[in-house]
């Protein structure tokens, strides 16, 4: 059975419906409170997703603080310029391996957090994440799939001004400020996707859609990108990758973030999040 994960207040949880329940009072032990715990055995998450039926909520989500499902990964890997519609409003080249940069994993935040914008030159990325819940080295593409715990969305949100500030361009600051990596809201099991290779992206400020694409048109699939990292340096449990964003950003359009901005996430199964824009 396919599981969603979340992250309220710190602890890990699975969610049914419109409800959560713990996972450490699920589990009966089994599982502690610790999200990054339950991302590296989730294995076993499937079969306490199945128990549910007979125990009682916790919780509603609708009363729930949410945190990011997966709050401290030690690797934060972002993909540039994988979708050719975003290369092409880039005016860059179609690139020939994937190009990679680090989100440091400072800027992870939950699913309703706040977005400071410093500047004038703050934009928005909707993406498909997905996170390692086996690690290794050298993983075969054809096998990419069953060393991924599951899926989630994410905001590669962009500082342009620090990352374009020096020469070649800082993409690592740019995206990294505190809270420029927004995740959630919930982390779901590869299996409930009935394509994992056909996810929906969504991205909508003050209702406005300026993004809306799928991971099918990705230039380097998941599985391919799993390889390729993998190739260089060993994986780890709760890893997470940026896979990329289609065409539609701020720099693109003229349209980039302002303070009291809202910035909707719309990842298909996975749900959505919301991210208000605050003047910092």
């Amino acid at each position: 059975m396919s599981f969603r994960l979340a992250n309220v207040a710190g602890r890990a949880a699975l969610v049914e419906g419109d409800h959560y329940f713990d996972l450490e009072a699920a589990s009966e032990g089994a599982f502690g409170p610790d999200p990054m715990a339950a991302i590296g055995g989730f294995g076993a998450l499937h079969e306490v997703a199945a128990s549910l039926g007979g125990r009682t909520p916790t919780g509603t989500l609708r009363d729930a603080a949410l945190e990011s499902p997966v709050p401290a990964p030690i690797s934060c890997f972002g993909i540039g310029l994988n979708y050719a519609d975003h290369v092409a409003e880039s005016g860059m080249e179609r690139p020939t391996v994937p190009v990679v940069f680090a989100k440091f994993p400072t800027c992870i935040a939950g699913p309703g957090a706040e977005v400071a914008i410093p500047n004038g030159a703050i934009d928005y990325e909707a993406e498909v994440v997905v996170v390692i819940g086996t690690g290794g080295h050298h993983i075969a593409a054809k096998d990419a799939w069953s060393h991924i715990a599951g899926v989630t969305g994410g905001q590669d949100i962009s500082d342009r001004a620090l990352q374009f500030a020096a020469s070649p361009p800082h993409f690592d600051l740019g995206k990294s400020r505190d809270g420029y990596g927004p995740l959630g809201p919930v982390l779901v099991s590869v299996d409930a996707f009935d394509d994992p290779d056909d996810i929906s992206v969504e991205c909508r400020v003050n209702g406005d859609t300026r993004q809306s694409s799928s991971t099918r048109h990705l230039i380097f699939s998941v599985p391919v990108l799993v390889e390729y990292l993998s190739s260089i340096l060993t994986l780890q449990p709760g890893d997470v990758i940026f896979t990329g964003t289609p065409d539609g950003v701020g720099m693109a359009s003229g349209k980039l973030l302002q303070p009291g901005d809202v910035i909707e996430t719309r990842i298909g199964t996975v749900g959505s999040m919301t991210n208000p824009c605050v003047a910092g």
